[in-house]
Order: C-alpha cells, then structure tokens, then sequence
C-alpha cells in the first residue's frame, strides 16, 4: 500500500519536474529574497546564498578600491561572525556522538526488514557502485599526489556524520572544517566546493543512484542496456540531471524522475525501492560528501594552494575547541 501511495505521488510530480524548462531552473537560482534562503525556505536556498554571496564579494572588491577604511570594518565584521559560527559550530560538533547514535537507532527502529531481505540484491548493488565511485575519488586524488588513506583517515569524521545523518547539508560546516584544517585547503575553495556540491553534481543521489535505477527498468520495456547509444544518453541525461535538479529539490528521487522522464522509462520504479530509501540514503549521502571535499583537494591543489604540511600532518584534526 505505500508503495502504490508513493508511486501515484511521483507520477504526479514527475509532471510537475518535467514542466520546468532549463530556463527556469537556471532562474530558480537567484534569491528572490535571500533573508528567506538564509533560512533555507526553497529546494535552491543553499546556491542562492552561494550567488548572493558572490554579488557582496564583488561589490566588497569595489569598495577595497575607492574607501579602504570601510572595507576593512566591513572585512573584520565578516571575520568576526565566522569565528562565531565555527564556535556554534564546534559545540554542536561535540554532541555529534549521541546524534549519530539516535540517528542509527531511528533508522533500525523504523527500517522494513521484510522489505530489505526481499530488495537485498539492490541494496547490495547500490553499495557496491557506490564503493566504486569512492574508487575513482582515490584515483582522482592519486592524480593530485594525495594519499587515499591520509584522505579517508581524516575525512573519517565528517562521512561518518554524513552517513548517519543523511544529510549533506548538515554536514556541510564539518565538511568545510575538514577540508580546511585536516586536508590543506584553502579556505576560498573549501567553501565553494562544500557550498556547490550540497545541490550540484552529487555522485551518490544525482549521479549512481538515477543511472542504477534506469538500467534496471529499461530491459523491461525492450532495451538492451549495453548498446552504446543507451549508454551515451544515459551518461548525458545523468550529467544534465545532476546539475538541473537543484532547481526543483527533493534529490535522489527528483533525480530520477528526471532521468527516467527524459529517457520515457517507467517511473514506478522508484516507489517501490522506497521501503529500502533510509538504507541506501546513507551511502548515497556519504559518497556526495566525499565528492565535494574531493573536489576541493583537487582544486586546491591544481591552484597550487594546497597546503602539504597540513595535509601530511597526522596530528592535523579538527579542533574541537
């Protein structure tokens, strides 16, 4: 019964995810009121912030230039309010402990386990996959020089958080903290990389997941998912859909009724795996983290403003004072 509800409510906002042209995803970005953003009220709130932000940096830049004293207080204050958000920040980190514990005991509290034995090969594809895409992150950060071990040895901490919690968003200060004071990063890209990949490019909910679920219902409507064409329309369909679907919210199953619209497969598909989601969700959540802390280690350093004495630093942790 509710993965016949859940099936009729996503059919009905296939619909809705369908109507919206590129166009007006692209306008859904900008903050219409970013007081509003900041308190996080659309799908869009986090890169609306990231764009805002971007306008003050800008109109900062000018000001520098013509009223160097204004801009300086306009700097220190900025400086001021990031020191105590860190510090809210690093308190609430102190408790992550008894959150994560809460978190994993809602998840078996309320998990279906008839459902998880009888979806069981899926689960175990999906994590499997996603194995594999931390894979690639490995061989990004081969490419760079990094160490994979120093890597996951120090982002420990924050995927654990974003495995648990489920959620990139609220792992987003951990993942910035991480980036900066463990991995080397400046502080430049290590936020602009954990801002956008909150919405943009997520490997595990925009990117594994809709590709997973579209080659497997498409033999059931006649195609051979290893043809090279299927193969070629899925990677594109899957790339534009990761980045379009920031406009419309809802991540991993607005993703992939995008894909499964555009590519005119079945979408039921995805309400039936819905008693499985929380499971799956959590691997999904910490392969999107890591997607973005690696891109800012690769960015980082390719900039030449990777800070190697940090990185290789085993006693370079996360403050948590």
């Amino acid at each position: 019964a509710t993965e016949t509800a859940r099936i009729a409510e996503l059919a009905e906002r296939s619909t809705q995810v369908q109507d919206l042209s590129i166009p007006q995803q692209i306008v859904a970005f900008i903050p219409s009121n970013v007081f509003a953003d900041f308190a996080g009220t659309r799908s869009t709130s986090t890169i609306g912030v990231v764009i805002f932000s971007a306008f003050v940096g800008f109109a900062f830049l000018g000001v520098k230039r013509k009223s160097p004293k204004e801009a300086e207080t306009f700097a220190n204050l900025m400086d001021s309010l990031y020191k105590i958000v860190m510090r809210i920040v690093t308190l609430v980190l102190r408790l992550t402990p008894y959150g994560v514990l809460a978190l994993m005991t809602n998840v078996l509290a309320s998990s279906d386990f008839a459902a998880i034995l009888n979806l069981g090969k899926f689960i175990l594809a999906s994590y499997a996959a996603l194995i594999l895409v931390l894979l690639v992150h490995s061989l990004l950060l081969i490419a760079v020089r990094v160490n994979p071990v120093t890597y996951f040895k120090k982002a420990f901490p924050v995927l654990s958080f974003a495995f648990t919690s489920r959620s990139s968003a609220g792992a987003l200060p951990l993942n910035i903290e991480t980036q900066t004071k463990a991995l080397g990063v400046d502080e430049a890209t290590a936020n602009f990389a954990g801002s956008f990949g909150l919405s943009i490019g997520q490997n595990g909910c925009a990117g594994v997941y809709p590709a997973m679920l579209a080659t497997i219902v498409a033999p059931t409507v006649g195609i051979n998912v290893f043809d090279w064409q299927f193969i070629l329309l899925l990677v594109a369909v899957v790339t534009i859909s990761s980045f379009g679907v920031a406009g419309v919210g809802g991540g991993a199953t607005f993703a992939s009724l995008i894909v499964l619209g555009s590519m005119n497969l079945p979408i039921a598909i995805v309400g039936l795996v819905i008693s499985v989601e929380p499971l799956i969700d959590m691997a999904r959540t910490l392969v999107n983290v890591s997607d973005s802390m690696v891109a800012g280690v690769v960015t980082s350093s390719r900039i030449n403003e990777l800070d190697r004495s940090v990185l290789d630093d085993t006693a370079a942790v996360i403050e948590a004072e």
